[in-house]
Protein backbone atom coordinates (compact mmCIF):
# COMPACT_ATOMS: atom_id res chain seq x y z
CA UNK A 1 0.00 0.00 0.00
CA UNK A 2 1.66 3.49 -1.17
CA UNK A 3 1.76 5.63 1.35
CA UNK A 4 0.04 8.70 -0.33
CA UNK A 5 -2.79 6.62 -1.88
CA UNK A 6 -6.03 7.26 -1.63
CA UNK A 7 -6.81 4.18 0.03
CA UNK A 8 -4.38 5.08 2.67
CA UNK A 9 -5.51 8.08 3.76
CA UNK A 10 -8.87 6.74 3.87
CA UNK A 11 -7.88 4.42 6.22
CA UNK A 12 -5.74 6.63 8.09
CA UNK A 13 -9.22 8.84 8.20
CA UNK A 14 -10.76 5.70 9.58
CA UNK A 15 -8.75 4.72 12.62
CA UNK A 16 -8.96 8.78 13.26
CA UNK A 17 -12.67 8.49 13.29
CA UNK A 18 -12.20 5.34 15.76
CA UNK A 19 -10.33 6.86 18.14
CA UNK A 20 -12.31 9.93 18.18
CA UNK A 21 -15.65 8.13 18.76
CA UNK A 22 -13.43 6.31 21.90
CA UNK A 23 -12.72 9.32 22.93
CA UNK A 24 -15.64 10.85 23.23
CA UNK A 25 -17.43 7.62 24.45
CA UNK A 26 -15.20 7.89 27.15
CA UNK A 27 -15.69 11.59 28.07
CA UNK A 28 -19.26 11.05 27.61
CA UNK A 29 -19.05 7.84 30.51
CA UNK A 30 -17.32 10.21 32.87
CA UNK A 31 -19.74 12.52 32.90
CA UNK A 32 -22.19 9.79 33.47
CA UNK A 33 -20.25 8.48 36.27
CA UNK A 34 -20.17 11.77 37.71
CA UNK A 35 -23.92 12.24 37.60
CA UNK A 36 -24.25 8.78 39.42
CA UNK A 37 -22.30 9.61 41.84
CA UNK A 38 -24.16 12.52 42.39
CA UNK A 39 -27.62 10.72 42.96
CA UNK A 40 -25.72 8.25 45.34
CA UNK A 41 -24.90 11.17 47.53
CA UNK A 42 -28.00 12.83 47.31
CA UNK A 43 -30.19 9.90 48.34
CA UNK A 44 -27.82 8.95 50.97
CA UNK A 45 -28.31 12.79 52.36
CA UNK A 46 -31.90 12.33 51.92
CA UNK A 47 -31.99 9.18 53.75
CA UNK A 48 -29.72 10.47 56.94
CA UNK A 49 -32.44 13.47 57.44
CA UNK A 50 -35.00 10.57 56.71
CA UNK A 51 -33.89 8.55 59.83
CA UNK A 52 -33.63 12.26 61.62
CA UNK A 53 -36.84 13.44 61.13
CA UNK A 54 -38.52 9.89 62.61
CA UNK A 55 -36.28 10.50 65.55
CA UNK A 56 -37.49 13.44 65.99
CA UNK A 57 -40.91 12.01 65.39
CA UNK A 58 -40.58 9.69 68.45
CA UNK A 59 -39.07 12.45 70.50
CA UNK A 60 -41.89 14.95 70.28
CA UNK A 61 -44.48 12.09 70.17
CA UNK A 62 -43.43 10.38 73.53
CA UNK A 63 -40.72 12.92 75.43
CA UNK A 64 -42.40 16.45 74.19
CA UNK A 65 -46.16 15.02 74.23
CA UNK A 66 -46.43 17.28 70.78
CA UNK A 67 -46.06 14.98 67.61
CA UNK A 68 -44.57 16.83 64.89
CA UNK A 69 -47.73 16.04 61.79
CA UNK A 70 -44.90 17.62 59.05
CA UNK A 71 -42.68 14.26 59.18
CA UNK A 72 -44.64 11.91 57.79
CA UNK A 73 -45.77 13.92 54.74
CA UNK A 74 -41.63 15.14 54.43
CA UNK A 75 -40.90 11.35 54.79
CA UNK A 76 -43.05 10.29 51.83
CA UNK A 77 -41.13 13.08 49.60
CA UNK A 78 -37.71 11.91 51.12
CA UNK A 79 -38.64 7.98 49.96
CA UNK A 80 -39.28 8.91 46.57
CA UNK A 81 -36.13 10.45 46.29
CA UNK A 82 -34.18 7.65 48.04
CA UNK A 83 -35.70 5.30 46.04
CA UNK A 84 -35.69 7.48 42.58
CA UNK A 85 -32.54 8.46 42.34
CA UNK A 86 -31.26 5.02 44.03
CA UNK A 87 -32.85 3.40 41.25
CA UNK A 88 -31.39 5.47 38.20
CA UNK A 89 -27.59 4.62 39.92
CA UNK A 90 -28.41 1.07 39.91
CA UNK A 91 -29.02 1.49 36.00
CA UNK A 92 -25.60 3.14 35.41
CA UNK A 93 -23.78 0.54 37.65
CA UNK A 94 -26.10 -2.17 35.86
CA UNK A 95 -26.57 -3.75 39.34
CA UNK A 96 -30.59 -4.32 39.25
CA UNK A 97 -31.92 -8.11 38.80
CA UNK A 98 -32.36 -9.31 35.60
CA UNK A 99 -32.37 -12.74 33.55
CA UNK A 100 -29.65 -12.77 31.37
CA UNK A 101 -28.31 -16.87 30.87
CA UNK A 102 -30.42 -17.48 27.96
CA UNK A 103 -29.00 -14.67 26.15
CA UNK A 104 -25.61 -14.98 27.60
CA UNK A 105 -25.44 -18.40 26.24
CA UNK A 106 -26.52 -17.55 22.51
CA UNK A 107 -23.72 -17.56 20.13
CA UNK A 108 -21.73 -14.46 19.89
CA UNK A 109 -23.04 -12.41 17.38
CA UNK A 110 -26.42 -13.07 18.81
CA UNK A 111 -25.63 -12.53 22.12
CA UNK A 112 -23.58 -9.15 21.35
CA UNK A 113 -27.27 -7.68 19.44
CA UNK A 114 -29.49 -9.16 21.91
CA UNK A 115 -27.39 -6.98 24.80
CA UNK A 116 -27.83 -3.51 22.25
CA UNK A 117 -31.20 -5.21 22.44
CA UNK A 118 -31.50 -4.82 25.75
CA UNK A 119 -30.03 -1.49 26.54
CA UNK A 120 -31.77 0.47 23.98
CA UNK A 121 -35.02 -1.01 25.06
CA UNK A 122 -34.10 0.31 28.67
CA UNK A 123 -33.36 3.51 26.88
CA UNK A 124 -36.60 3.61 25.08
CA UNK A 125 -38.26 2.95 28.75
CA UNK A 126 -36.50 5.81 30.29
CA UNK A 127 -36.99 8.44 27.44
CA UNK A 128 -41.01 7.13 27.61
CA UNK A 129 -40.97 7.09 31.61
CA UNK A 130 -39.09 11.18 31.71
CA UNK A 131 -41.83 12.31 29.64
CA UNK A 132 -45.01 10.53 31.21
CA UNK A 133 -43.52 12.15 34.69
CA UNK A 134 -43.10 15.38 33.62
CA UNK A 135 -46.89 15.24 32.58
CA UNK A 136 -47.34 14.41 35.85
CA UNK A 137 -45.14 16.94 37.52
CA UNK A 138 -47.18 19.50 35.88
CA UNK A 139 -50.67 18.15 36.70
CA UNK A 140 -49.86 18.29 40.28
CA UNK A 141 -47.57 21.53 40.62
CA UNK A 142 -50.61 23.59 41.19
CA UNK A 143 -51.60 21.59 44.34
CA UNK A 144 -49.75 22.13 47.58
CA UNK A 145 -49.08 18.86 50.14
CA UNK A 146 -50.83 19.40 53.13
CA UNK A 147 -48.71 20.33 56.08
CA UNK A 148 -45.27 20.95 53.88
CA UNK A 149 -47.06 24.04 51.40
CA UNK A 150 -45.05 22.87 48.69
CA UNK A 151 -45.76 21.95 44.97
CA UNK A 152 -47.06 18.13 44.74
CA UNK A 153 -44.72 18.05 41.88
CA UNK A 154 -42.13 18.09 44.01
CA UNK A 155 -43.42 14.23 45.12
CA UNK A 156 -43.54 13.08 41.90
CA UNK A 157 -40.51 15.60 40.15
CA UNK A 158 -37.71 12.01 41.32
CA UNK A 159 -39.92 9.91 39.07
CA UNK A 160 -39.25 12.19 35.73
CA UNK A 161 -35.46 12.91 37.02
CA UNK A 162 -35.18 8.68 37.58
CA UNK A 163 -36.50 8.47 33.37
CA UNK A 164 -34.55 11.21 32.13
CA UNK A 165 -31.36 9.67 34.24
CA UNK A 166 -32.07 5.81 32.78
CA UNK A 167 -32.34 7.48 29.40
CA UNK A 168 -29.24 8.82 29.65
CA UNK A 169 -27.53 5.92 31.61
CA UNK A 170 -28.92 3.14 29.34
CA UNK A 171 -28.63 4.93 25.82
CA UNK A 172 -24.85 5.64 27.30
CA UNK A 173 -24.49 2.36 27.32
CA UNK A 174 -25.96 1.30 24.50
CA UNK A 175 -23.76 3.52 22.30
CA UNK A 176 -20.48 2.58 23.82
CA UNK A 177 -21.33 -1.21 23.17
CA UNK A 178 -22.57 -0.05 19.86
CA UNK A 179 -18.50 1.23 19.27
CA UNK A 180 -17.40 -1.83 21.04
CA UNK A 181 -18.81 -4.34 19.04
CA UNK A 182 -19.28 -2.92 15.93
CA UNK A 183 -16.90 -0.24 15.17
CA UNK A 184 -13.91 -0.95 17.67
CA UNK A 185 -14.54 -4.79 16.73
CA UNK A 186 -13.75 -5.85 20.47
CA UNK A 187 -14.33 -9.60 20.32
CA UNK A 188 -14.09 -10.17 24.36
CA UNK A 189 -17.33 -12.03 25.69
CA UNK A 190 -16.96 -11.35 28.58
CA UNK A 191 -20.50 -10.54 30.00
CA UNK A 192 -21.28 -7.95 31.73
CA UNK A 193 -20.73 -6.82 35.63
CA UNK A 194 -23.57 -8.21 37.93
CA UNK A 195 -24.68 -7.38 41.37
CA UNK A 196 -23.03 -9.85 43.58
CA UNK A 197 -26.63 -10.80 45.24
CA UNK A 198 -28.04 -11.60 41.91
CA UNK A 199 -25.61 -15.03 42.16
CA UNK A 200 -26.84 -15.88 45.34
CA UNK A 201 -29.57 -18.56 44.76
CA UNK A 202 -27.13 -20.23 42.92
CA UNK A 203 -25.34 -21.43 45.56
Amino acid sequence: MIAGSPVCRSFRQGVHTVKSVASVCNATDKVLTLIRSCCVLLSSLAMVVLITIFAWLVFGRYVLNETPTWVEQLALVLVCYIAFLGAAAGVKDNTHLGVSFIREAMPAPLRRSLRILAEAAMTAFGLVMFLSCLELVAFGWGTLLPMLNIPEGVRTLPAAICGGLIFLFAGGRTIGMVHKYWIGRDTDETPPAEHPSSNAGAH
